[in-house]
């Protein structure tokens, strides 16, 4: 066997609508509306799909958890205009612009949580 390319993965939120408006209007990404009135978020060829705490669908993790992933987006805006983008919609950088290693090689990265504090890094291929 040999794994080829993520599809997309589950993160659980404490509140779906927040979680939506943030990844739609702060990150860009489109909402998705699928059977059950699930939600997901798409972006590139990847999608996230979203549980609600304690509402979550079987089969799930097993300790889903809000607050509890760490994700790496890569993006072609430049850093810098990420970061201008963040801080005109109050969001704290926590970290960056640092350069990190990333699955293809060197990027530049700024970290940020999203409203269930899962951090995330947004960053540039090198």
């Amino acid at each position: 066997m040999k794994i080829t390319q993520l599809d997309h993965l589950v993160l659980t939120v404490r509140d779906i609508r927040v979680s939506c408006d943030f990844y739609t209007r702060i990150l860009g990404m489109q909402l998705v509306e699928f059977a059950g009135d699930r939600k997901a978020l798409r972006f590139g060829s990847q999608k996230i799909n979203l549980h609600q705490h304690q509402k979550e669908f079987e089969p799930k993790a097993a300790l889903p958890t809000p607050g509890s992933a760490d994700l790496c987006f890569l993006t072609e805006v430049p850093v810098s205009e990420v970061a201008d983008h963040l801080q005109r919609n109050k969001i704290e950088i926590i970290e960056g612009p640092l350069e990190r290693t990333g699955a293809e090689g060197p990027i530049l990265s700024i970290y940020l949580r999203d409203p269930d504090g899962n951090l995330l890094e947004i960053a540039n291929r090198k």
